[in-house]
């Protein structure tokens, strides 16, 4: 059967050249790189910058405002989590009391689906028994997100509309309003987003300060107050009346749109006169009590964070982002302050995780580039013919083309590690390539007559049918060889099986289309008209000239290669880093060459002195033991992002205002460094169950400023000088 398909493709070129090109085009479509620049439909692989390896997880989160730790231990968070151990796929619960707030994390087994799990808790909390928890206290599901959800944090600042820089003008307060009641529900509505939580600022609230002695004196408690001030704040429906054959509604108008409202409410009658709220105490809008706020480079900041939904893309969600953003600019509020001066609401971001999945993605893609050009360069090197190297080397693209539509729908999303484990494939890719090209050249210089048609096609086939056996076990051994990383449990698992997945989605792809492209590919690159009788003295030139030609395709690879690698750094110019790519290469290849040419002297040593020759192995074995016995060890890739988090804490009992003094001080201290760019503290928490940090915990995002000027992925942009000194991009 596997003979019939290579038999097949190879004599049915037509069908097999528009699967190949549709395999590119469509590999193009959905890969995570932005290739097709808008000609193709855009379907791209999920993309992130390192893999989601926490745990599958649930948060249920409880908000009594007011109450101490204990309090909402014994009456929030033991009753709940009681109540949610009989869930089905639960592996434990872990839960947190702080002041005025509760958390409870249930972790379910890694095979529960996602959205199932949240359905069986929402259908548990729903049947609660009446009294298991205080009234008014309602339990909430959190967001139906990860840990590595939070992917844009944002400012909202007063800048001037024409120069960007910022001017001032807003209050916390009014930047917070406009925060919760327009920027949040514009963001909420991007496709992909599962909360905006926002952050900082001051809440607006009525705030009621009782008179004890006003109290007394009217004989009302403080419940008196509370009730009423209930009551006040409500329409009530009275149903119809009809009047001269119309009905009408009649409604009893109660909201509260000002203090004056309030402060009118009744609370009692005494002696046929209403006691008013304003009678008994003072009313007035104020500040909510704050659990955690922002601030910037020593100022008060306001804004938010931007949380994906789980099992969406980050990348086209924080498009998504960019793009509500930039429609609802127009509609956010300005004003001229006294100095003149406009100033505009302008959101500002100080996290985006794009730059970092962009230059992730985009460092990956170079080093593809660069490990295809230099399989290019060494097959050309070693086999000296270029139409064979140009064949071999066809195949590497569209493998990985091939891979990225594998990995586009079966739901394996690119990250560091899994565009890693084709990169690490690439070598054994070209083996498939090399093997058959091989077989098929050396059958050909042996029957040099046939040239093309049928009996090339039948040369071609029966070329492929002897290595087919061979190239299949070693393939078949190499995947195979990757079952116990597909086994992986748990983190491990989450984090190395999308390399093992995408190394064998390359493998396999080499090997399918090296047995269905390549025969077919050979046909067209090594068919040849016949050669007149008189230019057959020529032939004995053939060779020098294939080799020209060989050369002469190789120094611009060399060029590209060099142009794109810089491996000795940019400062050295292009002439020593070219010089040290060709040293690295010929140095490396000679050292091959040498192997092949005294391979049966070397073969002939080493059975003649089996002893000292195993001495080398085992040396090295030894040595690579002690060395992984010393070496540091580390379970996340590190990455070079441009960025710090820095976490420090204060003195459990620290106040508000203390940590806002230190909060400050760190600010300005850390934004002095002339290397940093932007530093934006956060103390306490957001507005979300993601988030349960203390008012002592901060958290300090500090943005470095680039070693070069970078594009959006994470590439060293090129400048030249004009005839004015100024500096021009080159590209």
């Amino acid at each position: 059967m596997f003979h019939k398909i290579i038999r097949y493709f190879l004599y049915n070129r037509t069908i097999t050249v528009l699967l190949f090109f549709l395999v590119i085009l469509w590999g193009i479509s959905v890969a995570p790189f932005n290739w097709h620049r808008g000609w193709l439909p855009h379907d791209p692989v999920p993309v992130d910058a390192i893999p989601d390896i926490g745990e599958n997880q649930q948060i249920v989160a409880t908000e009594w405002m007011g109450r101490s730790p204990k309090d909402m231990q014994d009456q929030v968070t033991y009753p709940l989590t009681s109540s949610l151990l009989g869930i089905p796929g639960v592996k434990t619960i872990r839960s947190t009391s702080m002041f005025g707030m509760s958390f409870i994390y249930i972790i379910f087994d890694d095979d529960v689906e996602f959205y199932w799990s949240r359905s069986r808790i929402l259908e548990k909390l729903n049947s609660l028994p009446a009294g298991t928890l205080p009234e008014g206290v309602q339990p909430a599901l959190g967001p139906d997100a990860t840990a590595l959800g939070q992917i844009f944090w944002y400012t909202l600042e007063g800048r001037n509309p024409e120069t960007g820089e910022p001017a001032g003008g807003w209050d916390p307060d009014e930047l917070r309003s406009l925060q919760d009641f327009y920027v949040k529900y514009a963001l909420s509505a991007a496709e992909g987003v599962s909360e905006v939580a926002s952050v900082g600022g001051f809440v607006k609230e009525y705030q009621v300060e009782i008179n004890p002695d006003a109290m007394r004196a009217y004989r009302v408690d403080v419940m008196d107050i509370m009730n009423a001030i209930q009551k006040s704040n409500l329409d009530i429906g009275a149903e119809t009346i009809e009047m001269n054959k119309v009905e009408y509604l009649v409604r009893g108008l109660g909201y509260i749109k000002n203090v004056a409202d309030l402060e009118e409410a009744p609370v009692a009658v005494r002696d046929g006169v209403p006691v008013r709220i304003k009678d008994v105490a003072f009313v007035n809008l104020g500040p909510a009590t704050r659990r955690g706020g922002l601030d910037k480079e020593g100022v008060e900041a306001v804004g938010g964070v931007v949380v994906a939904r789980y099992g969406s893309n980050p990348m086209q969600v924080i498009d998504n982002i960019k793009a509500k953003v930039a429609a609802m600019e127009a509609g956010l509020p300005r004003k001229t302050l006294a100095d003149g001066t406009v100033s505009k609401v302008t959101l500002v971001p100080f996290y985006d995780r794009s730059g970092l999945i962009r230059e992730t993605v985009g460092t990956l893609e170079t080093a593809l580039l660069h490990e295809i050009l230099i399989c290019i360069i060494v097959v050309i090197i070693l086999l000296f013919n270029l139409r064979a190297s140009l064949i071999i080397s066809g195949i590497l693209p569209v493998a990985v083309l091939s891979a990225f539509i594998l990995m586009r729908y079966t739901g394996v999303e690119a990250n560091i590690v899994a565009l890693s484990g084709i990169a690490i494939a690439i070598g054994v890719m070209v083996d498939v390539g090399v093997v058959l090209v091989e077989s098929i050249v050396r059958n050909r210089n042996e029957n040099p007559s046939v040239r093309g048609g049928t009996a090339l096609a039948e040369l071609i086939f029966r070329s492929v049918r002897e290595v087919a056996g061979a190239l299949s076990v070693g393939m078949l051994t190499t995947i195979i060889s990757f079952l116990p990383v597909f086994v992986l449990q748990a983190q491990e698992g989450k984090l190395f099986a999308p390399l093992a997945y995408t190394k064998t989605f390359a493998l396999v792809s080499a090997f399918v289309f090296g047995f269905v492209f390549l025969p077919a590919i050979a046909w067209f690159v090594f068919s040849k008209p016949a050669r007149p009788q008189q230019r057959l003295p020529l032939a004995g030139n053939r060779k020098r000239i294939k080799r020209g030609a060989a050369i002469a395709c190789l120094l611009p690879v060399l060029y590209f290669l060099t142009s794109h690698w810089l491996p000795v750094g940019t400062q050295a110019g292009f002439g020593l880093n070219f010089a040290f790519v060709v040293l690295s290469i010929g140095i490396i290849l000679a050292i091959l060459w040498l192997l092949v040419i005294y391979y049966e002297r070397i073969l002939r040593w080493c059975l003649s002195n089996r002893w000292k020759f195993m001495s080398i192995p085992l040396v090295l074995l030894l040595m690579g033991g002690l060395v992984w016995r010393t070496m540091g060890e580390e379970f996340m890739p590190s990455l070079n992002e441009g960025s710090f988090l820095l976490m420090p804490t204060s003195m459990p009992h620290t106040g508000i205002e203390q940590n806002l003094q230190l909060i400050r001080t760190v600010d300005k201290r850390v934004s002095s460094i002339p290397e940093i760019e932007m530093t934006v503290g956060k103390w306490g928490r957001v507005n979300s169950a993601l988030d349960p940090a203390p008012v002592q915990m901060f958290e300090n995002t500090i943005n470095y400023r680039p070693e070069y000027r970078l594009d959006e992925d994470g590439r060293r942009q090129r400048f030249k000088v004009n005839g004015e000194g100024a500096f021009v991009l080159t590209d």
